[in-house]
């Protein structure tokens, strides 16, 4: 059986088959009964766009379940971090493999990823497409 990564969240608005819902992503720790007297705790608020046709009865302030893929999250972070992280490195070890000195190769590779981004800002659609989530029944 394949992981679900699953938020207990809130419906902010519902809008024909687009639902945006305000999930709470707590750090590990953040349920600990001493976490408002450490710093290592943090909650942040999130919110997450649900391309499905809305449940009937579904209305704004319901609290509802978003869920996805173990491997829909791994496309996320691979498409996120993983293929920025190996451009970057290619980039600089190209660059100090030719001889470029290493303030020059450093600045190529961060700016390597400006089109990068660039391109995953364009293709945004068809990406959200592929890592979506769903609201359980």
């Amino acid at each position: 059986m394949e992981n679900t990564i699953r938020h207990n969240g809130i419906v902010e608005s519902i809008e024909d088959g687009h639902i945006r819902v305000r999930i709470v992503q707590t750090s590990a720790c953040a349920g600990c009964k001493v976490a408002s007297h450490c710093n290592a705790s943090e909650a942040k608020v999130k919110v997450i766009d649900v391309y499905q046709a809305s449940p009937a009865g579904m209305k704004v302030g319901d609290s509802v379940v978003v869920s996805t893929s173990g491997r829909t999250a791994g496309k996320a972070l691979l498409v996120g971090f993983g293929l920025p992280l190996l451009l970057l490195l290619a980039v600089l070890a190209a660059m100090l493999g030719t001889g470029f000195g290493e303030g020059t190769a450093a600045l190529c590779a961060l700016a390597v990823l400006v089109p990068y981004y660039i391109i995953i800002w364009l293709c945004r659609n068809s990406i959200a497409r592929s890592v979506a989530f769903y609201i359980e029944d």
